[in-house]
């Protein structure tokens, strides 16, 4: 009798352990067009750039989904998955977008404006659900999530509302006007601009909460955090209820994404309650 109940047992621990397992089996597709066909004929470089993988949990209903942009100064990277993200009950969806000096300024924010539309459209195919859709990114891809989320008129012409972007988390993202675009105008990158290409420019209070993350102030990239620190600032005295800011002490700029997973982790917990 013992005998049966310990092999009883046994079958169903094995069954709850398989059962866990199949729940949390993933997939992922990749190299999606995210761009029309007309507009991938038209231009072999959408063809070659403006693609995204999705990786997805494939047992899973209703997940959030990070929308992932790398990093590069808008001149290089490629798309990746972080290791820290995967297995976590979320999706990622990880961007390629088309790059200086082949092309130029807004042409970054709008292949970004264009995957994130993609995103929001077609997430629930893979389970996922289009309320509950971050937006983040390393160095300049954290600038593409800013100037996504903030200004609103990149998605307006997918007859997308920004704010329908769960939660903004830029890591180590520009606030003011980028240094490639400043290249592109021949101004330095010690110059600061503020105009209507700086996330700043598009300060206010009905924006998705947004959560700041830089590296330690003494080695970040020029004056990154004091940026992030301003725009933080600037937000609350428009009225945003929802801006936090993380300043990672002991970080530089490349080595603060590390941490930055696992805070991005620990802030978007929110949206499964």
């Amino acid at each position: 009798m013992r005998n049966i109940f310990g092999t009883t047992l046994l079958i169903a621990i094995l069954l709850l352990a398989a059962t866990r397992i199949a729940a949390q089996e993933y997939q992922t597709k990749n190299n999606i067009l995210y761009r029309t066909a007309e507009e991938t004929q038209a231009d072999a470089y959408i063809n070659e750039r403006c693609r995204l993988d999705v990786y997805y949990p494939g047992n899973v209903k209703d997940f959030t989904t990070v929308v992932w942009f790398h990093g590069g100064g808008l001149e290089g990277g490629e798309k990746y998955i972080p290791e820290t993200w995967k297995n976590k009950g979320i999706a990622v969806v990880a961007v390629n977008y088309r790059l200086h000096p082949k092309v130029k300024c807004p042409v970054y924010i709008e292949d970004a404006a264009a995957a994130v539309a993609w995103v929001l459209h077609h997430i629930a195919e893979f389970g996922g659900n289009p309320d509950k859709i971050v937006v983040s990114g390393h160095s300049a891809g954290g600038y593409l999530a800013s100037m996504t989320g903030l200004d609103k008129k990149w998605l307006a012409k997918y007859d997308i509302d920004a704010d329908k972007i769960a939660m903004l988390i830029p890591f180590s993202g520009h606030t003011i006007t980028h240094m490639t675009i400043r290249k592109e105008r021949g101004i330095s990158d010690k110059q600061p601009v503020v105009d209507e290409f700086a996330p700043l420019w598009h300060v206010r209070s009905d924006a998705p909460p947004l959560v700041l993350i830089t590296g330690d102030r003494e080695l970040e990239m020029l004056g990154r955090y004091e940026e992030n620190a301003y725009m933080m600032r600037m937000m609350k005295i428009a009225g945003h209820t929802q801006t936090k800011l993380y300043e990672l002490d002991g970080f530089d700029h490349g080595g603060m994404a590390s941490p930055a997973y696992e805070i991005l982790l620990n802030e978007i917990k929110s949206l499964s309650k």
